[in-house]
């Protein structure tokens, strides 16, 4: 138990540890993109940016990031890991408002809020995976039926929708590109795992390279993750960010909660109250996420606030109730106003 609660905590802290820095390299290329100053910019199709050091440390930390979020599968569970990545624009946002001067609103401080706030419901109630020491142990897991039939399911539901749903409704549906990347990704991840636990006992000393199970989770990885890159390309050029973003986190971490929980079993050992607060935390997530993106345009103030929550004055004559007051737009002449009065005049004779 004093190991597993040791690795859980190395994991957390990496989990944790990947948000920060990926957050901050968003910061740090954006900071070095607006220093060109009239130079060819990266929208122009100029490379000036490569001059840039603070382009290159905004680089440096998302490979590092990356790495952590890499390393934090194999301590912890990817029902925790994943649903952190959220953490990362969380980060961005806050980072965003301080060095870019781009204003963070209402919706975006109380998004922020609850982002914290469910992430912290999940490291409570996150749950202890079953262990998975080995290749050989991965291997079984691998020939489980649950996740074969898991599998299958993924691979014909993206099938589809990459060849029939595509060409049909991929310009007017976000879901359709959005639910291949979720989809594939939930597998990427399994593949992840996998190679974690071959590096482990690669660094320990065992002949992993002669084993045939890594190099094929290797070329799985390669495969989903170019599959996933192409069509999150597609959906942001097609659609709007702020709408992509939050639906693909949702339906990402769902189906990646889904293969764990099948693969590794992860809920099994589960209680009920741990079980409501993981999903609990999830869902508190997935509402920051929302207001955090969906209104960051909007421009709403704390100034703005006192205006809404003034009470509405009383009006002893309501407008309803008298004949002098203006009537609303459903009770409009349809006729034009030269129109209207030529009509009047025709009344008074």
């Amino acid at each position: 138990p004093l190991a597993m609660g040791a690795g859980f905590g190395a994991g957390l802290g990496l989990a944790l540890a990947s948000s920060a820095f990926i957050g901050g390299s968003f910061v740090l290329k954006k900071k070095g993109l607006l220093r060109l100053c009239g130079r060819a910019r990266a929208g122009q199709g100029g490379h000036a940016y490569l001059r840039e050091w603070l382009w290159w440390a905004g680089l440096l930390c998302m490979g590092v990031g990356e790495a952590a979020n890499f390393a934090a599968y194999v301590f912890a569970p990817a029902t925790l890991v994943t649903p952190l990545g959220a953490l990362s624009v969380l980060v961005s946002a806050v980072l965003s408002s301080i060095f870019l001067n781009e204003q963070l609103n209402v919706h975006g401080k109380i998004g922020c809020i609850l982002s914290i706030l469910g992430s912290t419901v999940m490291v409570i109630h996150a749950p202890q995976e079953e262990e998975v020491s080995s290749l050989e142990s991965m291997a079984e897991k691998l020939k489980d039926p649950g996740f074969i039939v898991f599998a299958v399911c993924v691979l014909v539901s993206s099938l589809l929708l990459i060849f029939v749903a595509g060409p049909r409704y991929g310009q007017s549906n976000v879901l359709v590109y959005v639910l291949v990347c979720s989809a594939i990704g939930s597998l990427s991840v399994s593949c992840v795992k996998g190679l974690g636990i071959a590096l482990k006992e690669l660094f320990s000393g065992k002949p992993v390279l002669k084993e045939p199970l890594g190099w094929v989770l290797l070329v799985c990885l390669v495969i989903c993750i170019s599959i996933q890159i192409n069509y999150l390309n597609k959906a942001l050029d097609i659609f709007n960010t702020s709408v992509v973003t939050p639906i693909y986190y949702v339906l990402f971490t769902t189906a990646v909660m889904t293969c764990s929980a099948i693969l590794f079993k992860e809920w099994q050992h589960l209680v009920l109250d741990n079980i409501i607060g993981s999903i609990s935390g999830f869902l508190t997530i997935v509402s920051g996420i929302f207001l955090l993106h969906a209104f960051r345009d909007m421009p709403f103030s704390p100034s703005l606030l006192p205006l809404f929550l003034q009470p509405a004055r009383a009006d002893p004559h309501p407008p309803w109730s008298t004949a002098d007051r203006h009537q609303s737009c459903q009770h409009q002449p349809l006729l034009p106003s030269e129109d209207k009065g030529s009509q009047s005049a025709e009344e008074e004779e």
